[in-house]
C-alpha cells in the first residue's frame, strides 16, 4: 500500500491506497475503530489487494493523523470525500469497524450516491430508536470517567475487552501505544460525542452486511446489532470465537463474509 497525505486546515490525514491502482476495479475503503489505526485491517488488505482497489486511513486524531485539532463526523465525511475525489472514485464500498461504521453512515448521510455497499463490523446503527436515555447519558460520561483509571491499566483493559485472541490483543496494544492519558481520554470523548451529535434517522440506499463477533463485550453492541438486523432485514453474520475486533480475531471468517458480499454485488 502506498502512503498518501491529505492536508487539511486542522492537520494532516494519512491514508494508504493500493500500489497498483486500476480505474476499472471496484474500490473498498476500510475504516478502523476508535483509538485504533489502519493496521487493524492488515489481513483484509492482504486478502483483497489483488482483486480490488483498496483505501485505508488513520482517522483524524488517530495513529499517524496526529496531532490534529478537534474534528466532528461532518469533517471526517468531507475528508473521505476529498480522498475519493482525488482518486476519481465515485462509487465505493465501505467496510467500517466500530467507529468506522459510524463514519461510513455519516458519509452515507451526506453523500448516499457515492456508496455502493456497506459492511459493518461490530458497529452500531444510526437511528434514535435503538438507544435509551441511559445509553445516551453513559456515552456523554465516557471522557471524564476514563480519567479515573491509570493509563497502563486502561490500555490493557481496553485491549482485553475488544479481543478474544492474543493476536488481536497485541494489535490493539500496539495501536494504543502512542497515546498519553489526556489524548486518549479526549479521543474517546470525541468519538462518542461525534456520534451523538451526528446521529439521525438514516435510510441506507445500498446493500448492507452486518458482521458481529460472538464474544463482543463492548457495551450493548450485540443487542444493537440484533435489533438492527431485525428492524431492517440486513443479513447478520456472527463470527464464532471473535470479540469486538472480529476482523483481527478471526480474519479468515470475516474475509469470507466480505468476499461473498462483494461478489454478490457484482453478479
Amino acid at each position: 500500500m502506498e502512503e498518501q497525505i491529505l492536508q487539511t486546515e486542522k492537520g494532516n490525514v494519512f491514508y494508504w491506497k493500493s500500489d497498483h491502482w486500476d480505474a476499472g476495479k471496484e474500490t473498498v475503503f476500510f475504516l478502523h475503530g476508535l483509538t485504533a489505526d489502519h493496521s487493524m485491517f492488515d489481513d483484509q488488505v492482504a486478502a483483497f489487494e489483488k482483486e480490488y482497489n483498496l483505501l485505508t486511513w488513520d482517522t483524524p486524531a488517530h495513529g499517524r493523523s496526529r496531532p490534529f485539532e478537534t474534528f466532528d463526523f461532518g469533517d471526517a465525511a468531507e475528508y473521505m470525500k476529498s480522498i475519493l475525489d482525488k482518486h476519481s472514485v465515485n462509487r465505493v464500498v465501505f467496510v467500517g469497524q466500530s467507529l468506522g461504521g459510524f463514519l461510513a453512515q455519516s458519509f452515507i448521510k451526506r453523500y448516499p450516491d457515492y456508496v455502493k455497499g456497506f459492511v459493518s463490523i461490530d458497529s452500531t446503527p444510526y437511528g434514535f430508536g435503538y438507544y435509551s436515555k441511559f445509553d445516551i447519558w453513559i456515552l456523554k460520561q465516557v471522557e471524564w470517567m476514563a480519567h479515573l483509571y491509570p493509563l497502563r491499566w486502561m490500555k490493557r483493559a481496553m485491549a482485553k475487552q475488544v479481543s478474544a485472541t492474543q493476536k488481536a490483543y497485541d494489535n490493539m496494544m500496539q495501536m494504543l501505544s502512542p497515546y498519553g492519558k489526556n489524548e486518549l481520554c479526549h479521543l474517546m470523548g470525541l468519538g462518542y460525542a461525534g456520534f451523538l451529535d451526528d446521529n439521525c434517522e438514516l435510510k441506507i440506499p445500498c446493500p448492507v452486511l452486518l458482521i458481529l463477533g460472538e464474544k463482543d463485550r463492548t457495551g450493548k453492541v450485540v443487542q444493537y446489532n440484533k435489533e438492527w438486523a431485525k428492524k431492517t432485514g440486513y443479513p447478520l453474520k456472527i463470527i464464532a470465537g471473535a470479540a469486538h475486533n472480529a476482523n483481527v480475531d478471526r480474519p479468515e471468517e470475516v474475509n469470507a463474509c466480505i468476499h461473498d458480499f462483494l461478489s454478490g454485488m457484482t453478479r
